[in-house]
């Protein structure tokens, strides 16, 4: 503990004389009021404090007493369902508390429910050997999610006592006898949320993470336990690709950290999710979601610290085993905190007034996902996989915070205005976008549904290439210079553009499609392509082939709403596909005779 003098305040910046025995880091408490904030600098005996509480009417003169600890945060069972404020302040607790809508300064509350029992159910027996990391219980947290009590990292010995029954968070659990004697331990570990837990090893993701969003799943897949960028401007649809992925992804827990965006997306994900049915459980979405809101009207330094605190809630279930999803909406905005705190520190200013170490900060945040093997005696094989979406100021990706972030993140999904201003959501642009994982998730895919995805998406995305440049061509010298093939090929690619790729975020069928489905689509697409061409080679003219097929096109159109449990249907649509273009080349022939 060490207690020293305000001497000036600047914003969130509050500076403190007679702090010389206080580290970097640690977490004080700021004037009369008892705001909360953390040392960001040390200069001889004067300290920079960054304060996650607003700093009005607190003036030089003033206390300010440091706790010796680091901002850290609470492990332990309560966190799932819950919504924490920045620094993992209940906000349900928080209002009940102040009877206010608004936050009030110097409030202290614990973050997690010190008066709910839990019935915790012991794996191990009295006299087991463990170490950090091993598992000693499991207490259900929610109806989906089984919360695994493990032993603490850098504890190792005897369990002394253990038992079975219902406990509070603040009860002794069990007792290890470690070579420094006799310890007592609750379910609560805490975590310093700038340092990353450590872990067994790291390995290389295999697996995909479904999203349930087509272009996405088929074009730029995300591996579980990568990174994926999703940056655009203002009204491109960011934060609705983020809220499905928080919704669909095939993952054991979400955490999705709000971060200085609008209160009024916050609200959205507040009413929707507790409604929403996980298409893998069964059960309502927020039983398996923590959420983390600092919008844009709370505290600018809380906003810094809101990301720690999210990807170390999200370390401690992959640690059990789990594998997370961690979602920060945005980046851009965690970075406009670092640029104020650091234009207040009077730093040198980098690209664009962010800070010199932005790009450090952010690579430190995106290497803390990935698949891990956890600490143990048993080690669990869990990830992380983080997605951030970035709000580039006129949808200027050049910017350094898109810039630095592509260097870490292995997936960009780039968000167009022009395709959302045309009403074309998710607005991912699939000619600017890429995945640097396609190669080893499509060989996954292929594998698990037996078929050669990485032929059929290969085929995809050229068809879409080649429009674009077709479409150049048209602009040109008009459509009726394409020879009957291009203009066949650019009927499949509006087809996989509005058929396929196109997806209502607020459709109960269209929100999510599943792997099976996804394929079963795109070989109806490429069935049509293929037995089109061929009826070409048989003689066919384009525009037969174009007047010919407008009932089943329309039919392949519909086929996205087609429900999960009728894709026997999709081959309905094929043989009616051979049908229909068997008529239009016997149409042919016979004109042709005459």
């Amino acid at each position: 503990m060490s207690n020293g003098t305000i001497v000036s305040v600047s914003g969130p910046l509050v500076t403190a004389r007679g702090m010389e025995s206080a580290n970097i880091q640690d977490i004080c408490r700021v004037g009369e009021l008892g705001l909360i904030g953390e040392i960001i600098e040390m200069r001889g005996d004067i300290a920079s404090i960054q304060v996650y509480e607003e700093t009005s009417m607190v003036g030089p003169g003033e206390k300010v007493e440091t706790t010796g600890e680091p901002l850290s945060v609470e492990l332990a069972p309560g966190m799932i369902a819950q919504m924490f404020d920045g620094i993992q302040r209940p906000l349900d607790e928080f209002m009940d508390k102040t009877n206010s809508n608004f936050l009030e300064r110097g409030m202290e509350i614990k973050p997690l429910n010190r008066d709910k029992e839990w019935d915790f159910t012991a794996t191990v027996e009295v006299g087991a050997e463990v170490i950090g990391g091993d598992i000693l219980g499991t207490v259900q947290e929610t109806s989906v999610l089984e919360h695994r009590i493990m032993v603490p990292n850098g504890v190792s010995g005897t369990v002394k006592s253990i038992s079975s029954g219902t406990f509070k968070l603040t009860d002794t659990l069990y007792v290890i006898d470690t070579p420094e004697g006799e310890k007592e331990f609750t379910m609560i570990q805490k975590w310093p949320v700038r340092r990353s837990r450590p872990i067994s090893r790291k390995l290389n993701p295999v697996e995909p993470l479904i999203t349930g969003q087509r272009v996405i799943d088929t074009l730029f897949p995300v591996a579980k336990g990568g990174a994926a960028a999703v940056p655009g401007p203002f009204g491109a649809g960011k934060t609705v690709v983020q809220h499905q992925i928080a919704k669909w992804a095939d993952v054991d827990l979400v955490v999705y950290v709000g971060c200085g965006e609008r209160g009024n997306e916050m609200t959205d994900v507040i009413n929707e999710f507790p409604e929403l049915i996980d298409p893998n459980t069964g059960k309502s979405i927020m039983e398996r979601t923590v959420l983390i809101a600092n919008t844009s009207n709370m505290p600018v330094a809380a906003r810094e610290a809101s990301i720690y605190t999210g990807i170390t809630i999200a370390e401690y279930f992959r640690d059990m085993g789990y594998s997370v999803a961690i979602m920060a909406d945005s980046t851009s905005r965690w970075a406009e905190a670092l640029r104020e705190m650091s234009g207040r520190l009077e730093e040198m200013p980098g690209d664009e007034g962010y800070p010199a170490y932005l790009g450090s900060r952010l690579a430190e945040y995106y290497e803390r996902a990935g698949k891990v093997i956890s600490l143990g005696s048993t080690g669990r094989e869990g990830s992380i996989t983080a997605i951030g979406a970035v709000s580039p100021p006129g949808g200027d990706t050049s910017e350094p915070v898109t810039q630095n972030t592509l260097r870490v993140a292995k997936v960009y999904w780039g968000l167009d205005s022009s395709l959302a201003q045309r009403r074309h959501f998710p607005s991912i642009n699939w000619l600017s976008s890429y995945s640097l994982y396609s190669n080893e998730m499509n060989a996954f895919v292929g594998k698990k549904l037996n078929v050669d995805w990485d032929e059929k998406v290969t085929r995809v995305k050229s068809l879409l290439q080649d429009e674009s440049e077709l479409q150049e061509i048209v602009r040109l010298v008009g459509v009726e210079s394409l020879s009957e093939r291009d203009r066949l090929k650019l009927i499949i690619a509006r087809m996989i553009r509005e058929d396929f790729l196109q997806q209502n975020a607020f459709d109960d069928v269209d929100t999510y499609t599943s792997r099976e489905k996804q394929y079963e689509m795109i070989e109806t697409i490429l069935d049509f392509q293929d037995k089109a061409l061929r009826a070409m080679d048989l003689g066919a003219y384009y525009d037969e082939i174009n007047d010919g097929t407008d009932e089943i096109r329309e039919k392949i159109g519909r086929s996205k709403f087609i429900p999960e449990e009728e894709l026997s249907r999709f081959a309905d649509i094929r043989k009616q596909t051979e049908e229909t273009i068997q008529q239009v080349i016997e149409k042919g022939g016979v004109e042709s005779d005459a």
